[in-house]
């Protein structure tokens, strides 16, 4: 949610971010955002007068009583009655015009960075640079699904008889793998300076609205049914969730966090989930990482974090891109984000393992996270990045490390994890 003082002073360069965003519908939003501020604060101001109108006739009743005059006190009692009535009008009306202006403004896409390329969908998004050579082998590699049941690795049609598509059972060393990248990535990131987070799986609503968009979150949250509970798409979400409504020390900043959670998403609108395979689904596992920065350090940090998960994944030898979102492909909270994509020989292209964002102060905004400075109170910026996250991420890593006789060789990084194994096997 963009600062309402932008609006005020410079409502065109709003409405040009939201042409760049390729969003023109909501172009009369921001004409309708300054007429209600207007009134508004009209309303305030009314509301002020009146207050202060009421406590100057208050003061005067106890003169007319000390003077006898019972007929001016009476009157004067009845005008703070007349007050007090008038004062309950004004108060409701400024609820709703409050409520009315927050809703309004909680979808007016936040300002992107002048970096970010104009375009209007993933289609036009910009590779930045590739990290490693990407191979393709000279005997065919199946579907990941094949090959991890060829390892008896998976059980799908288990997972939908018990819970749908969209599920699955992870066994053997396929399970242990999975769970061996996690603690990796964990250490990884703990040996980069951050701090360990396991963090709730289930937020409040005021939470989900404070960090993502209505759009997304109809797309994605799960509803505790009968509580003010919903289960997380990401740890992000708590997260960030975890300052809320505080004031920072500045001196204490950044706040550099690496967290752990279990992910549950509908994946409303999704297309293409596919019954074998594992690549787009409900329920999945990650290692996260967050920032609440300083804003003017928050371009630094979101150069270090997408850095991070490519180190990661290099550490592992499979090859990866980056790419930056374009301007109609970026969520309306965001103001820049880079995807990290692995390469996949099977299809001969790279797909997206992870996502890299910085927010701004959108997010800060919405959930009161501000810094006590020097001059002042100021709202944060928050940043987030996935490490990784299987078990897409395994879709790359089998894929890059298949042999011929369907075996699978692992890392050295990894084999501390896998209890000194170098190779899966059939």
């Amino acid at each position: 949610m963009i600062d309402i003082k932008l609006i005020r002073e410079n409502p065109e360069l709003v409405k040009e971010n939201i042409k760049k965003k390729f969003q023109d519908a909501k172009l009369p939003l921001v004409d309708e955002v300054i007429e209600l501020d207007v009134e508004n604060r009209k309303t305030i101001q009314q509301m002020e007068q009146l207050r202060a109108d009421r406590n100057r006739i208050s003061k005067e009743i106890g003169g007319f009583m000390a003077k006898g005059m019972k007929d001016e006190a009476e009157k004067a009692k009845a005008k703070i009655a007349e007050f007090t009535e008038e004062q309950k009008q004004l108060e409701a009306k400024q609820a709703e015009l409050s409520e009315r202006i927050t809703k309004i403004m909680m979808t007016i896409p936040n300002i992107i960075d002048p970096s970010v390329p104009i375009g209007k969908d993933d289609s036009e998004n910009v590779e930045i640079t590739k990290y490693g050579e990407p191979v393709v082998p000279d005997f065919e590699i199946p579907y990941h699904s094949e090959i991890m049941e060829k390892l008896n690795g998976i059980d799908l049609d288990a997972a939908r008889k018990v819970a749908g598509n969209g599920f699955y059972y992870l066994m053997g060393d396929i399970a242990r793998l999975h769970s061996a990248v996690l603690s990796y990535a964990r250490d990884f990131m703990i040996n980069r300076g951050f701090t360990y987070c396991i963090p709730p799986y289930m937020i409040r609503s005021n939470v989900v609205t404070g960090v993502m968009s209505f759009a997304e979150m109809d797309a994605m949250m799960y509803k505790i049914e009968g509580e003010d509970l919903y289960l997380i798409g990401t740890s992000e979400h708590s997260m960030i969730g975890k300052f809320i409504d505080t004031i920072l020390d500045e001196e204490k900043l950044p706040y550099t966090l690496t967290s752990y959670s279990p992910c549950f998403r509908k994946e409303k609108g999704a297309h293409g989930i596919e019954e074998r395979g594992v690549y787009r689904i409900h329920q999945f596992e990650k290692q996260e990482m967050i920032v609440v920065c300083k804003p003017e350090d928050s371009p630094v940090w979101f150069d270090k974090l997408w850095q991070n998960t490519v180190d990661l994944f290099r550490s592992m030898d499979i090859p990866v891109r980056t790419i930056e979102c374009c301007s109609g492909d970026l969520a309306d909270l965001k103001v820049k984000s880079y995807d990290v994509e692995a390469w996949s020989p099977r299809q001969k292209k790279y797909f997206e393992v992870g996502s890299c964002s910085n927010l701004g102060d959108a997010q800060a905004r919405r959930l009161k996270i501000r810094i006590k400075g020097k001059d002042g109170n100021y709202f944060a910026h928050t940043l987030n990045n996935t490490c990784v996250a299987p078990p897409r991420m395994l879709i790359a890593f089998l894929e890059n490390n298949l042999n011929a006789d369907g075996s699978v060789n692992i890392p050295e990084v990894l084999r501390p994890y896998m209890g000194g194994k170098s190779k899966i096997e059939v």
